[in-house]
């Protein structure tokens, strides 16, 4: 036996005969506040800015010339499957090298990449919060912790929500969800703040604004 059956038949030693548990009340607000879709956006975007995410705003048609200039210092980014032609042409014109995700690639290896560019499943307006879930343009979540910067966009908004239960209700829990709230922050004992640590030390989000 492992030490996790070891656990959890003590657990269940421990359960047996027991009554059933209450039902958790699910009674809570879904949302606190009416706001319009331009409200949520705006609000996202004011949360990433106070956890020092940089935040861009743009529509489609400036959305190319945003992505390569915000990949203009990379030399090469890392590229997960299924993003847009028109982005990876905007990271080819900032002079960037294409590196396609490969599974075999070793964390030294990915290390190497100055920048990744992905999309995302969804953002949550009241929390800052980017959610990936591992679906086309967002590649596995080690592509987003490896690189020192991270470049990714938001569409507005079909892809922003106002609060963590409506976030839930969307999601597929079954999948891999990485939930991004600014760059990779720590502090010490001090509270001295240390970015880049367990991920990337630049977000840069792009929020493209289409109806």
């Amino acid at each position: 036996m492992t030490g996790r059956d070891v656990v959890l038949a003590r657990i269940r030693r421990a359960l047996a005969g027991a009554p059933p548990a209450a039902p958790v009340p699910r009674d809570y607000l879904r949302v606190h506040a009416d706001r319009s879709p331009q409200q949520c956006a705006d609000l996202l975007a004011e949360h990433l800015a106070d956890y020092r995410a940089r935040v861009h705003r743009t529509g489609p048609d400036g959305l190319p010339a945003t992505l390569t200039r915000l990949l203009s210092a990379a030399r090469g980014v890392l590229v997960p499957d299924g993003l847009p032609g028109t982005w990876l042409a905007a990271a080819t014109a900032a002079g960037a090298v294409l590196l396609a995700d490969r599974p075999e690639d070793t964390p030294a290896e990915l290390d190497r990449a100055d920048a990744v560019l992905t999309g995302c499943a969804l953002a949550i307006a009241e929390t800052g919060t980017i959610v990936l879930d591992g679906g086309p343009a967002q590649g596995r979540r080690r592509l987003t912790l490896v690189p020192d910067h991270h470049v990714c966009v938001v569409h507005a908004p079909a892809q922003v929500v106002d609060s963590v239960p409506q976030a839930l209700e969307r999601l597929d829990p079954t999948r891999p969800l990485t939930w991004i709230s600014g760059p990779s922050a720590t502090s010490d004992i001090e509270l001295d703040r240390v970015e880049g640590v367990h991920g990337p030390r630049t977000l840069d989000v792009v929020l493209v604004w289409s109806q």
